[in-house]
């Protein structure tokens, strides 16, 4: 496993003690482990579960040719018949039956007949071009189009267009979707195998919270931060198990790390990972886990641990679980997680993480930035009437401020290496929406 000692390197030029973004994001992505265990769902329990294996089609989609629309099939050969010399001369042809969708016409026709059809309907045998009623006059059993109104094969879905037996209609670490629910189902796939859900146990840590209802003591403030850390982690689909407070003492929060590691693949704390004298998180890892880093090059979101922990006495004893040991401030959770721990999360429960899409907008303000850390502002981003992006901070960007998370709609990227941005300067943003 690579550790924060042989990335130490790529740091020094700033910090020695702070480990940029990137080589954190790629230290995560190696430490996670997709879980092994695999269930068979069915197909309504499958939405947002996570493909463990390929999905092979066991059918040709369609089934059968079918017309694209509604009109006429006929043979192409009709159209060889002699025109003359106009070049608006017309086709007759004679209907010979009709086929909708579910009750085909199969009987056999000559190069002087046609079918009518509908969409969806099997093309008729010896059939294979459709000329759409729109352009067909009618008159009793005869129809009449002009030589020039279609050309042969068309508005004709061929079997197996849309998927060929045994091709992959799914891949495994697909995060299934309502389409995909629907795709499955026309192949007559009424159960999948998933990846079990990944087990996040978290926790607050801090003499100073209280849980919701309890009094508010002076110099006290209310956990937000297990609230927000549940809400991201639904969004991820994952079973996540709240263990609440627990308070600044050595005891209490080594049974919590232990019980968390036991019950779950991932454990998440937010606060005791800084230089505070209370930070006892830091001291319990190094007894009974394994730490590749302690800080980033990140703003917010500096002081963040992350390794593994154990639930026996000593690293290798008992159940191990990734942990995460997030800031205190909730703006700093929030970017945190979004960072570093969603794309571990999603990697362990056997996805394929898809990086969301950045968008370039102009800054409406200029925006101070240091070089040799990335930041992550909030901002409000809007278009104007051309369709260009422009984009400006939510105001404060304390990291304890949590309603400018709230007010905003976008985090302002900021790279490593990026200094102060001038008004109109083009920067990326990365929308909430997706991702929040």
């Amino acid at each position: 496993m690579t550790t924060l000692n042989e990335l130490s390197g790529c740091v020094v030029q700033y910090d020695p003690d702070a480990l940029p973004v990137p080589s954190a994001q790629a230290i995560v992505r190696e430490w996670a482990t997709p879980v092994g265990v695999v269930e068979r769902v069915p197909l309504h329990d499958a939405l947002d579960r996570v493909l463990a294996e390929d999905i092979v089609s066991p059918i040709d989609v369609p089934a059968h040719d079918n017309s694209a629309m509604d009109g006429y099939a006929f043979k192409s050969a009709a159209l060889d018949l002699e025109r003359g010399t106009d070049a608006s001369a017309h086709l007759n042809l004679t209907v010979a039956g009709k086929a909708l969708a579910g009750h085909p016409f199969n009987e056999h026709i000559t190069a002087a007949q046609c079918v009518r059809v509908m969409t969806g309907a099997c093309i008729p045998p010896d059939c294979d071009t459709v000329i759409p009623q729109e352009l067909v006059t009618r008159e009793g059993d005869v129809i009449q189009f002009a030589f020039d109104a279609v050309k042969r094969g068309a508005n004709r879905r061929r079997a197996g267009e849309d998927l060929a037996r045994g091709h992959a209609a799914l891949r495994a670490g697909r995060i299934v979707r309502a389409s995909d629910l629907g795709l499955l189902a026309s192949l007559g796939i009424g159960e999948v195998p998933v990846r079990r859900r990944l087990r996040v146990a978290f926790f607050s840590t801090g003499d100073e919270l209280r849980s919701l209802g309890e009094p508010l003591d002076p110099g006290c403030v209310y956990d937000s931060n297990r609230h927000t850390l549940f809400a991201m982690l639904r969004r991820l689909n994952v079973d996540a198990l709240d263990l609440g407070v627990v308070r600044d003492q050595p005891d209490a929060l080594e049974a919590a790390l232990r019980s968390a590691a036991a019950s779950a693949d991932v454990v998440l704390t937010s606060g005791g990972v800084s230089v505070g004298e209370a930070d006892l998180t830091k001291k319990m890892l190094r007894t009974f886990g394994d730490v590749a880093f302690w800080s980033l090059a990140m703003r917010p979101g500096r002081p963040l641990a992350f390794g593994r922990v154990w639930s026996g006495d000593r690293p290798g004893d008992g159940s191990p679980a990734l942990f995460f040991g997030l800031p205190g401030n909730p703006v700093a959770v929030m970017v945190a997680f979004y960072q570093i721990v969603r794309d571990a999360l999603l990697l362990m429960s056997g996805a394929t993480p898809q990086p969301v899409p950045l968008i370039r907008a102009a800054s409406r303000v200029a925006i101070r930035k240091r070089a040799g850390r990335t930041e992550f502002q909030r901002g409000i981003a809007e278009r104007d009437a051309h369709g260009q992006w422009h984009v400006a901070p939510t105001g404060s960007q304390s990291s304890g401020v949590l309603s400018s998370m709230s007010e905003a709609n976008c985090f302002i990227m900021l790279g490593h290496e990026q200094s102060d941005l001038a008004v109109g300067e083009a920067v990326d943003i990365l929308l909430f929406d997706g991702l929040i």
